[in-house]
């Protein structure tokens, strides 16, 4: 006994470690009830004209009227594109599908691009499946089970009652080992699926209150069920078009969303999923929710790409697509041609662009101040000063990657908060992209195949000497 005791007393918590994102304090747009967005909400700062034009997509969205429909979030890096996108996400709840995607996927997948785009736009679709079920919902006022002498099937009976009602239901032996399963006791108050036989506990009824022998610390007490104990209830499941391909795809059925690699589905399996939903939809079984596809960097993908989501914008089952590009007039991928954001002018011609624009210092030090309570690091303020004026001059990004750094930094000359001291220290060790670019180009004799010409006179002719000296010993 003495041992049990201090094992258990051994025992720790496990808590429950949560990774910390790039926008993992993003809970959603910062809206209140009439769509303005206020200055600082749900981990959104500024961007006020984005997030009002996001949150009137998003109550579109929610109605149902704009499917089909593409937007396009326009402007420079590190403007929070992502984050609004995050925030529609957060806002439009479990409900509705949102599928995020990076362009650059599309090439990285074991299957054709048009294919992978499909499952993403059938990933995006939900279906809101309405079915009755017939149930049998009472208090278990008594289990009799029947062991055979000889060992054989068990037989029992249980009876269950309602305030209106009491009847004895006769137990197979699966029934039986299910009760003992869910440790059904009388007094509990439970359902029993007609069609599938899967039981569940409500809770405990009220009437045995007093049992304190059946009782536990998680105990839920819950009234006697009123009127007949067989009932019809309407169950309702949410699933995405592309979990329906898969299961009517694989010979494993539903098991084939556990293996992960789906790879290509034959078009005549979705052609008669897409039959049987709209039949569906017109018995009233089933309602399509479109949901929303996010496709972030849509420069990188190319012009094949770009005709395909021309066609499958027209589809009925279309999502909502939203786009986000920090391009501006640039080549479009495949083509020689070029155009702004590195989008077709007849697929722009398609969205609504909705534009992002820089932060100024006061939305740059709010963001940081909000990294860095999601971050658990105590900042001072002329800490975060500096800290906002490297971001004014650099890139939010960098900054709020020294946060964490800076901390470490505090961390080890065991100091309770990060100081200006801790900024500088690691704002020297690591470059921003400016500092490193004037660092090439000071040292870029020292690397080889460099291509930056040098104006300096005579410092040309000795560059070239040695690369040509490099690679005639290299050919040796």
């Amino acid at each position: 006994m003495a041992n049990a005791i201090t094992t258990t007393s051994e025992i720790k918590d496990v808590t429950k470690m949560e990774r910390i994102g790039a926008h993992s304090h993003i809970r959603g747009l910062g809206l209140d009830e009439s769509l303005e967005p206020r200055q600082v909400a749900q981990g959104m700062v500024g961007q006020i004209k984005a997030r009002k034009a996001a949150g009137v997509i998003l109550q579109m969205i929610k109605e149902g009227k704009i499917a089909g429909r593409a937007i396009l979030m326009a402007g420079p890096p590190g403007t929070g594109k992502t984050a609004i996108a995050m925030g529609m996400a957060q806002a439009l709840g479990k409900d509705i599908p949102f599928t995020m995607l990076a362009a650059s996927e599309i090439f990285s997948l074991e299957m054709s691009k048009t294919e992978a785009l499909t499952q993403a736009f059938r990933r995006s679709i939900g279906v809101r499946i309405k079915e009755e079920a017939e149930i049998i919902e009472g208090e278990v006022v008594e289990i009799q089970i029947d062991r055979s002498i000889t060992g054989g099937n068990k037989t029992g009976k249980i009876t269950l009652k309602t305030t209106d009602m009491e009847t004895i239901f006769e137990l197979g032996h699966k029934m039986i080992d299910v009760l003992n399963k869910e440790k059904v006791l009388a007094g509990d108050v439970i359902t029993i699926d007609k069609s599938s036989g899967k039981i569940s506990k409500l809770g405990r009824s009220f009437t045995r209150a007093r049992d304190y022998d059946a009782m536990g610390a998680d105990t839920r007490f819950v009234q006697c069920p009123e009127g007949e104990l067989q009932k019809r209830k309407e169950v309702v499941h949410t699933v995405s078009l592309h979990e329906i391909d898969v299961i009517n795809s694989r010979t494993q059925g539903f098991l084939a969303l556990f293996s992960g690699d789906t790879g290509e589905i034959k078009p005549e399996v979705r052609d008669q999923i897409n039959t049987k939903v709209t039949e569906w939809r017109e018995e009233g079984k089933a309602e399509i929710i479109p949901g929303v596809l996010f496709i972030d960097e849509v420069h990188m993908l190319d012009i094949e790409c770009f005709s395909y989501l021309n066609r499958a914008l027209e589809d009925e089952r279309a999502p909502v697509v939203i786009m986000a590009s920090n391009r501006g007039i640039t080549r479009i991928r495949g083509t020689k041609y070029k155009s702004p954001h590195g989008i077709p002018i007849d697929l722009l011609d398609r969205l609504l662009i909705i534009s992002t624009i820089p932060y100024d210092d006061n939305s740059i030090k709010q963001i940081l101040t909000i990294r860095c309570q999601e971050e658990d690091v105590t900042m001072t303020e002329e800490a975060r000063d500096i800290l906002t004026k490297i971001g004014m001059e650099t890139s939010l990004r960098y900054a709020i990657h020294l946060i964490t750094a800076a901390h470490l930094v505090a961390k080890k000359r065991k100091a309770s908060s990060v100081d200006v001291a801790d900024i500088r220290r690691v704002y020297r060790l690591f470059l921003d992209e400016k500092r490193s670019v004037n660092y090439l180009r000071e040292f870029q004799e020292q690397y080889m195949f460099n291509e930056i010409p040098v104006e300096m006179e005579g410092v040309e002719n000795t560059i070239v000497t040695e690369n040509t000296e490099n690679n005639d010993a290299m050919e040796t």
